[in-house]
């Protein structure tokens, strides 16, 4: 199988990372098809959303509900998409393809991932696993201020948080292996970030229930991670002329082609608001990333991003590994020392150092904490993916469109194994 082509497919709920294992950068394409209405029969699909003028109003048809594929036909129409001479130009038949699924994916999802890839679409093979695992075939190393060289290896251990769309799964890995019974996930994600903001400016504002895009677009423009939340609350009770973080969003008019932004504040004068909308942001925007660190703000019974590091921590033992020379102790320092942060919501201003903070607070003095986040951290399990395709290994994991017409479902099972061996037995 030399010189084949590899497809890299970071499947997304909210966006796709696609690109050719040989290529330097992926391409980040919604997973979603947006129609104007339910009834209405133009859409836009993956990409096309950039060719689209107007986004009042948008109806978002999804194939991820509650972070799991269960639409195949919309992510069919997406694959297609993306497959086609317009976009990728990908052949399956002369392709092999590595594609992310989520994390605790149900077995018959699983079962529905390689009846499509191989019966529907006859990619010439393919290799499935998480997102998280793809991130650790980095070098991780170049993520910190303190390193002293690169190193192409995987860590011996690592802490992956991955913050996205529908979830937030904190995953640790010794000897590049994720630690099953130490995985935690936070039903918290970009999503429920996003809807909430909705309900509060709809509340005191506008109604902007459906105003999913432009709603977004706010929260990634203005929203950021406080350091200190119940000081900078106090801040904003104060006169907006002594309120820094009091912002003015201007909303976007699409009859006139213009983009919503952040207008300037200015002292002592006064605006023309006959052909703006100026969305004021105050507390919103602190008070909805707070979300990530506590639950409890909107009535989750969870606990918030560091503390489930913690746990996740505390839960990865020395038991659990025999044939390594290590305790507890050294075992949980390793892994404190080498966090590494991914996903969407890590572009949040303040994430990373609010991380820092609180786990400092939180862990036993005697561990050194390190948090790492890369400048793409969307775009870093695809950069692994594509690493990860040129190594030696990845052809061992490799399932054969011959090898699925001959044993099934089984042989997927018994190579995609996350961190534990199956013995399952194929038969024809």
């Amino acid at each position: 199988m030399s010189g084949r082509k590899v497809l890299v497919l970071d499947n997304g709920a909210y966006s796709i990372k696609a690109g050719y294992a040989d290529e330097s950068q992926a391409r980040i394409i919604p997973n979603c098809i947006v129609t104007r209405g339910k009834g209405d029969k133009k859409s836009h699909i993956g990409d096309q959303l950039s060719t689209c003028t107007d986004f009042t109003g948008l109806y978002y048809k999804l194939p991820f509900e509650k972070g799991f594929l269960i639409n195949w036909q919309n992510e069919k129409e997406v694959w297609d998409r993306i497959f086609s001479k317009d976009v990728l130009n990908c052949d399956p038949k002369n392709t092999t393809l590595l594609i992310t699924e989520p994390c605790f994916n149900l077995p018959n999802i699983q079962q529905n991932y390689d009846e499509v890839i191989f019966e529907a679409y006859e990619f010439e093979a393919y290799y499935r696993t998480n997102a998280p695992w793809l991130c650790i075939q980095n070098d991780t190393t170049s993520l910190y201020k303190d390193r002293f060289c690169k190193t192409n290896e995987i860590p011996d251990c690592a802490l992956v948080v991955d913050s996205g769309y529908s979830f937030t799964h904190i995953v640790p890995f010794v000897m590049g292996r994720p630690i099953l019974p130490a995985i935690r996930r936070i039903n918290i994600g970009g999503k429920l970030l996003t809807n909430h903001l909705k309900e509060i400016v709809s509340f005191r504002y506008w109604d902007m229930m459906e105003q999913t895009y432009i709603m977004n677009e706010v929260k990634e423009t203005c929203c950021f991670v406080s350091q200190n939340f119940l000081s900078d609350l106090e801040i904003c009770r104060k006169n907006p002329r002594d309120n820094p973080i009091l912002q003015e969003y201007v909303l976007p008019d699409f009859s006139r082609n213009s983009k919503g932004y952040i207008r300037e504040k200015k002292r002592g004068g006064t605006y023309d608001q006959s052909d703006e909308q100026v969305l004021y942001m105050n507390n919103e925007r602190l008070s909805v990333p707070e979300i990530l660190f506590n639950p409890m703000d909107v009535g989750m019974n969870q606990a918030g991003i560091p503390e489930v590091i913690v746990e996740s921590i505390n839960a990865t033992h020395s038991e659990m590994f025999p044939s390594l020379s290590v305790n507890d102790v050294d075992l949980h320092g390793l892994l404190y020392g080498n966090i590494i942060l991914v996903g969407g919501n890590s572009f949040f201003s303040g994430y990373k150092k609010r991380i820092e903070k609180d786990l400092r607070f939180l862990a036993p003095m005697e561990f050194e904490i390190r948090v790492g986040m890369s400048e793409n951290p969307i775009t870093y399990a695809w950069q692994g993916g594509a690493k990860f395709a040129n190594s030696a290994e990845f052809n061992e994991k490799l399932v054969t469109r011959a090898e699925f017409n001959e044993y099934g479902h089984n042989i997927c099972l018994q190579r995609f194994g996350l961190g534990y061996d199956d013995d399952i037995e194929m038969s024809e």
